[in-house]
């Protein structure tokens, strides 16, 4: 694991007195400007002198008075930030965030001060609130936040809807895993519940916007985009029905206090979208890793074998299966405990070792948050129970856990994901949490995270024949929206022609293998749990399955090749000295293209992963121009490796 390593520059000019302030990117390009009208504080956003977002709301409420009316101006301030750091688990591995800042401070009619920091980097703005000491008051509840985006009307977006509190499987939702719309004319964008961060948005020929959150930790609650409502989404905060109704919607803050950052990343075309690192930018390690952690991939039998497959048995099979394919993990899903053992199963991780697979155990964060019944139980969820097992799991040799069936997006429930978090890192454990939030930042903030579903991912292609009719057009969003914030461990390439254990009839694959093997590019986490089967071995051709064998997990770096959401996605990532290109086309009819390679010298010779008719493997030599034409079949993907 590389070192983990910052330099930040902080330079601040001294205040003036102006109540419009205004702040640019390095480049110029990106405006913000902040003002107070009214009595009520307003920012807006133009790109290349494009209306990004009109005038739109500021400002908190709290338990100690209101910041949103009758508020005056006190001072502003502008500096610039020049940082870099490394960090290998994100999508480039390497960076340089520099940016041009702005305070703007304020008063209520209490004469209580509240400042917003922004900081505006070349195609990212990332701003949060920050609270000093009131006199002798050091804590508050912030209860509420207007802080509004207000597209102009052309807009259309790209949303998944927040699901409603404590409904679905054993109420366990809201569990980040509705579907998406696309292109949709933003007054038609009127869900109940609002909509999931991140959330994309297409403002004509003006560019087009993601706007997501960072920084969340036990500190604060999560929070997402309310349904379109007068002409602006606004920031809200947890339903009162998550984590079973308990818990306040707000959050508790000592002073002086910061809220976490709201980020709206900016382009005329999606390539500063796909290529973003604003979510790591504006955070920091909260804590040293305890040892390096190993990523990679694994092998998983419950996704298609299902709960039938939690027995000693079957493990060694997908233990077998991991060894030949040079994986370097299995996951064991729910009922170990039940099926298998403690005593046996440190039996199965001494085996898996003497085949040089790392093993990560599955639990039950409840609990009391839902009605989830899967065991292990009740040994996540406090922190006695939770330090006995992690104990009992590093002395077995378990390298991580994967935590399911969490309660929203509560300040409660992010103190249980935070100190999950952190006794795992004591203990020598990585974490993949499934049935969860979205991760905000949490890549760089917590070393030992590896990853979070919070995505419709690869088990509803199991349950649900819309979700595998959809597949491709779910695909071609991600890299765009979900995976273009965090993490996203989707546990996909299935290479069965029927997803289950049988594999003749039943849940059918509409995709075709070589778009499986575009995904394990496409959609970035540091750990990856394939859905292979044994019996792929001896059914998927040779070179397929060399591919698997030797994808990295981590990247260098990601450029945007071309795409369009929910139609199609071409990408480039780099491992060391090696590129991997990926596609998919979710359209109904072939796509045939050419692209240009410029990170690729021309007359390097590609191994091209054909798909269709055709479906085999090519050398190419590209040509002077870096050009390369691709052809895509619906429901199929390519990949180039140079």
């Amino acid at each position: 694991m590389k070192k983990l390593i910052f330099i930040c520059f902080l330079i601040v000019s001294s205040s003036v007195s102006s109540q419009n302030a205004e702040v640019s990117s390095p480049d110029g390009k990106v405006k913000l400007k902040v003002f107070i009208e009214n009595g009520q504080p307003i920012y807006s956003v133009t790109y290349n002198d494009k209306t990004i977002l009109e005038n739109s709301p500021l400002g908190l409420v709290t338990n100690e008075g209101s910041f949103v009316d009758n508020m005056s101006f006190v001072e502003s301030s502008n500096g610039k930030v020049d940082k870099r750091y490394v960090q290998e688990k994100i999508k480039q591995s390497s960076v340089h965030y520099e940016a041009n800042s702005l305070t703007f401070t304020m008063a209520n009619a209490d004469k209580k001060q509240l400042s917003i920091l922004f900081q505006v980097s070349n195609n990212d703005i990332a701003f949060r609130y920050e609270l000093p000491i009131w006199g002798e008051t050091m804590s508050c509840v912030v209860e509420k936040e207007v802080t509004g985006f207000r597209f102009p009307s052309f807009t259309t977006s790209f949303l998944s809807n927040m699901m409603k509190p404590m409904t679905g499987f054993a109420r366990t939702a809201p569990s980040y895993e509705s579907g998406y719309t696309s292109d949709s004319p933003i007054e038609t964008n009127r869900a109940e519940y609002g909509y999931v961060f991140p959330g994309l948005f297409h403002v004509g020929d003006n560019g087009w916007v993601l706007v997501s959150e960072t920084g969340v930790s036990s500190l604060y609650c999560g929070s997402h985009l309310s349904k379109y409502n007068d002409g602006v989404y606004t920031v809200d905060y947890p339903d009162q029905n998550n984590n079973n109704g308990f818990g306040s919607t707000g959050a508790q803050v000592g002073l002086p206090g910061v809220t976490p950052w709201r980020t709206i990343s900016v382009g005329e075309t999606l390539k500063p979208i796909v290529e973003t690192t604003i979510p790591f930018d504006v955070v920091e390690p909260l804590y040293n890793a305890s040892q390096d952690f190993k990523y990679g991939r694994g092998s998983w039998s419950w996704l298609v074998w299902q709960d039938n497959s939690m027995n000693y048995e079957d493990q060694v099979k997908y233990i077998d299966l991991a060894a030949a394919m040079n994986l370097e993990y299995i996951l064991i899903d729910a009922w170990w405990d039940k099926n298998i053992g403690y005593d046996r199963m440190e039996e199965l991780i001494q085996y898996a070792k003497s085949k040089g697979v790392g093993v990560f155990l599955w639990y039950n964060s409840n609990g009391s948050a839902n009605d989830a019944f899967q065991t292990p139980r009740n040994k996540m969820n406090t922190s006695i129970a939770r330090k006995k097992e992690m104990k009992w799991l590093k002395d077995a040799g378990v390298k991580g856990v994967k935590v399911d069936f969490f309660g929203g997006d509560k300040q409660e429930t992010m103190r249980l994901y935070e100190d999950i978090l952190s006794d795992a890192n004591y203990y020598g454990l990585m974490v993949i949490f499934h049935g969860a939030t979205v991760p905000r930042g949490w890549e760089r903030m917590y070393p030992n995270f590896v990853g979070s579903e919070a995505v419709l991912a690869s088990e509803m292609l199991i349950f649900s024949q819309d979700v595998r009719n959809k597949e491709s057009f779910y695909a071609s969003l991600h890299p765009f929206i979900r995976n273009s914030v965090a993490s996203m461990e989707f546990g996909g390439v299935l290479l069965n022609n029927f997803l289950n254990k049988g594999n003749t009839k039943g849940q059918e694959r509409l995709t075709s293998n070589t778009f499986q093997l575009a995904t394990s590019v496409l959609f970035q986490n540091p750990i990856q749990m394939f859905g292979l089967t044994p019996n792929n071995l001896e059914d998927t051709p040779k070179y397929q399955l060399d591919f698997l064998r030797y994808v990295p997990t981590t990247w260098d770096e990601t450029v945007y090749i071309d795409g369009y959401p929910g139609k199609y996605v071409v990408l480039a990532r780099r491992h060391g000295n090696t590129w991997y290109v990926a596609g998919v086309n979710a359209q109904k009819e072939p796509l045939n293209m050419k692209i240009t390679l410029p990170m690729i010298p021309a007359g390097d010779y590609l191994q091209l992963y054909k798909d269709g008719d055709n479906q085999g493997i090519e050398t190419v030599k590209l040509k002077k121009n870096q050009e390369i034409t691709l052809e895509i079949p619906s429901n199929g993907g390519v990949v180039i490796v140079n």
